[in-house]
């Protein structure tokens, strides 16, 4: 499947059911597309398999091992400790220097009281201790899918769990997410649609996140390439993807903290935002976080006359008038301006 990946904007496979081998990697790079994938060792040399393959571009963890782990005989026993990872990291990094490291962590990165961790739910203070273990930190929550009151619907769970990884890492590790964009269990909350899956990967972006990936699997019936049969939301994560790439060179400039203050007329409903510049414009990427209208005031500290601004991708121009302009948001609205410096 990884021409119908490519063509709705994926970059990179992450995972390799029982791999990696060798005529995996050979059809992914026949079809132009780089992997990160579990790094395995000659039994009888210690040296890594397939080292020299371009089309490795990074090591993994094992999945979610912050989450409770089943037992041979049955049940659950405790997550792996987080020295065991940091330990297997400095392994695969003796091994692979130049590679990085990925580890992916469970929804306890976002809610604490995620019964899934077992023993060690409720207890955050691990996550630190995780992230030693890994060069990218990623982790997954899926509140369209959650049938949980803690978590159904409550998107901005989303950028919450990323606001925290990336403040347990000092701000100095790259953090990734994963997106819900199907429904994973038939008995799961709902599909997602087009509206949750766009806000939850600019709340991602806006908080902080290098890096988006898609869980694109139905578990329950299981479909592995789930997201790619169903063409609404196939459609809609071509068009995300598209607007992501469009806009990669003014996301991977440094983002300006204190340019802009965005008051909300509606206290329930909060508008995050995110201001860079870019080849002479200002860009201001924004979310609403909850559901529910509100109006947003935005601010420009250092406009004070009068002139246009452009909001991207929807084919309308707002009036910044003394460095203000004002905007209607609704229901996880995304809205993305551009104005000339």
């Amino acid at each position: 499947n990884a021409d119908e990946y490519r063509d709705i904007g994926i970059t990179v496979f992450v995972g390799l059911w029982q791999g990696p081998q060798q005529s995996q990697l050979d059809l992914l790079h026949n079809h132009d597309m780089p992997v990160i994938c579990s790094q395995l060792t000659d039994e009888d040399s210690g040296s890594v398999l397939f080292a020299h393959d371009d089309t490795i571009k990074a090591w993994m963890h094992m999945d979610e091992p912050d989450n409770a782990q089943a037992l041979e005989e049955g049940g659950y026993g405790p997550p792996v400790p987080p020295s065991e990872i940091e330990s297997l990291y400095n392994e695969m990094k003796a091994k692979d220097p130049d590679r990085p490291v990925l580890l992916n962590l469970g929804q306890g990165v976002a809610w604490d009281g995620w019964y899934g961790r077992g023993v060690r739910t409720n207890h955050p203070e691990d996550y630190p201790e995780y992230i030693k273990g890994a060069d990218i930190v990623s982790y997954d929550i899926y509140p369209v899918n959650a049938g949980n009151d803690d978590v159904s619907d409550k998107l901005w769970l989303v950028a919450h769990g990323v606001d925290r990884l990336r403040e347990w890492s000092g701000y100095q590790k790259a953090v990734w997410n994963w997106i819900e964009c199907t429904r994973i269990h038939s008995d799961s909350g709902r599909t997602p649609a087009h509206r949750d899956v766009r806000a939850e990967v600019w709340m991602s972006l806006i908080h902080g996140s290098m890096g988006i990936g898609y869980f694109a699997h139905c578990i329950d019936p299981f479909d592995e390439p789930c997201l790619l049969h169903n063409d609404e939301m196939r459609h809609a994560v071509a068009g995300i993807n598209a607007e992501i790439m469009e806009l990669a060179p003014v996301l991977n400039t440094a983002t300006i903290d204190n340019g802009a203050d965005v008051l909300s007329s509606n206290p329930d409903v909060p508008v995050d935002h995110m201001m860079k510049r870019y080849n002479g414009h200002t860009y201001i990427f924004s979310v609403s976080m909850r559901p529910g209208p509100a109006t947003a005031t935005f601010s420009l500290r250092d406009f004070s006359d009068n002139r246009t601004v452009t909001v991207i991708g929807e084919s309308r121009e707002i009036a910044l008038t003394s460095g203000s302009f004002e905007d209607s948001f609704t229901d996880y609205a995304v809205h993305l301006y551009r104005v000339k410096n």
